[in-house]
């Protein structure tokens, strides 16, 4: 039999909707800060000359400066107040869940709760400020090198002014984004950070989508072949949802104790343990890592050392080497990152501590060594996963030379958020239905 929670959830519709006065006006929040990102990717850094940017770009585009234009919705391509997005705060992170691993300062202040909480995102911001500002510097002084063969250069007038205004102009548009990130999730529906990124991906979908029906239309690309891919990604679509929404769950007890005459728990809980725990940081590094000697050859461009290029060829896309390699990297940063973010041995003293234990195992060392072995099972089919989505692309490139990187970690961020963001609507609409029936209850109560 449906629980009164699903019950009502079955029940919503537009009609429950159009009375949710409090979702509507976050959902509005939510729309104009993202078309105020929007707006902010076209806003170009002084001193930079479009032209010849755009020709430089794209004779880089396929490494590492690629892969961040997508998620920036190619603010970083037109160099903009946005060009490096998000990526500063979102590397400031992961340094600082790296650090509250290794330091046992930080450690402690992630188990003081609220206020341990607060510090630690101050922190972040200030490795945001820190990490902008050093990546702000090298995009400055790397834009003055950047030049055609006829010798233009990338900008109007290069020097200590120039690089000054630049690392301003990005550290600014890289804290207010990590403000209206905050703003988002506070104010309006999701994760304001996870949305951010996803407006940037999705932004770049339509001008791809166009792109391969024109490669039809001039017979580049067969009718059956594009027909292929449309179907191909509803069902990748389809099986990164059935993935991100597996998990194990673990059984857990709690025994009954006795006060007085009332008795207390008894009740039975689960541990949920995702399949893929490490989410889309695994391909990012990875690519990040692998994607890194392709854009120093194309800086250096021809003027780098010999191996430089070997390498670079050797680890192009679509090459056995680079697969491999990309394969390799992202199962040693799935196992790496879970066993950051979940640490066994906490969860099984937590549970020793409020009385709780897993059937048939004894509570302490054993729990935690159990707990490490099925995360250890789970990781293994999530980095395969993982693995598979993301190596789609690099075949559907080699193969039939797709002009859009379709799947990996884009569809990954993509398919992810709107799962978030679908799940948290209807959390606010199944809490204003229970507002109602509240409301309904108290005056009938008053009536009788």
């Amino acid at each position: 039999m449906a629980s009164a929670a699903e019950q009502m959830a079955s029940t919503m519709n537009f009609g429950a909707f159009s009375k949710a006065t409090e979702l509507k006006k976050r959902l509005w929040f939510t729309l104009f800060a993202l078309i105020v990102y929007r707006i902010g990717t076209y806003i170009p850094v002084p001193g930079v000359d479009p032209t010849v940017l755009a020709d430089v770009f794209q004779q880089n585009s396929g490494g590492v400066l690629g892969m961040f234009d997508v998620f920036s919705g190619g603010a970083l391509g037109r160099m903009t107040i946005f060009a490096l997005n998000i990526m500063p705060y979102i590397s400031a992170s992961i340094i600082m869940q790296l650090m509250t691993s290794l330091s046992p300062q930080l450690g402690q202040l992630k188990k003081e709760g609220e206020a341990g909480r607060k510090k630690i995102n101050q922190y972040t911001r200030y490795g945001t400020v820190l990490l902008a500002t050093v990546q702000g510097y090298g995009i400055a002084v790397g834009l003055e090198g950047l030049s055609l063969s006829s010798g233009q250069s990338a900008v109007i007038d290069p020097g200590l002014y120039f690089r000054l205004v630049t690392v301003i102009t990005l550290v600014g548009g890289t804290v207010f984004l990590m403000w209206l990130g905050e703003q988002i999730t506070a104010r309006g529906v999701g994760n304001g950070i996870s949305l951010i990124i996803f407006s940037g991906i999705v932004a770049a979908l339509p001008g791809a989508l166009v792109g391969t029906l024109e490669l039809g239309r001039t017979g580049q690309l067969s009718s059956v072949i594009i027909l292929f891919l449309l179907i191909l990604s509803v069902g990748v679509i389809a099986f990164i949802v059935f993935m991100e929404r597996a998990q194990r769950r673990v059984l857990v007890q709690y025994p009954k104790r006795q006060r007085g005459n009332k008795t207390y728990g008894g009740q039975n809980s689960h541990l949920p343990l995702k399949l893929n725990t490490a989410g889309v940081i695994p391909p990012i590094f990875a690519s990040s890592l692998l994607l890194m000697p392709t854009t120093v050859a194309g800086f250096s461009a021809g003027t780098g050392p010999e191996w430089l290029t070997t390498v670079t060829v050797l680890l192009g896309h679509g090459t056995p080497l680079y697969m491999l390699m990309y394969i390799a990297g992202i199962v040693f940063f799935c196992f790496f990152y879970t066993a950051v973010v979940f640490n066994p041995d906490e969860t099984a003293d937590n549970l020793k501590k409020n009385g709780g234990f897993v059937p048939g195992i004894r509570p302490g060392a054993r729990t935690s060594e159990y707990l490490d072995y099925v995360l250890t099972r789970l990781t293994v089919v999530g980095a395969a996963y993982l693995s598979l989505v993301c190596i789609l692309p690099e075949l559907l490139i080699s193969q039939w030379a797709v002009p859009f990187y379709f799947g990996g970690t884009s569809l990954l961020i993509v398919v992810s958020v709107t799962m978030d963001t679908t799940a948290q609507i209807q959390s606010h609409l199944l809490a204003h239905q229970y507002e109602g029936l509240i409301k309904k209850a108290n005056l009938g109560g008053r009536r009788k």
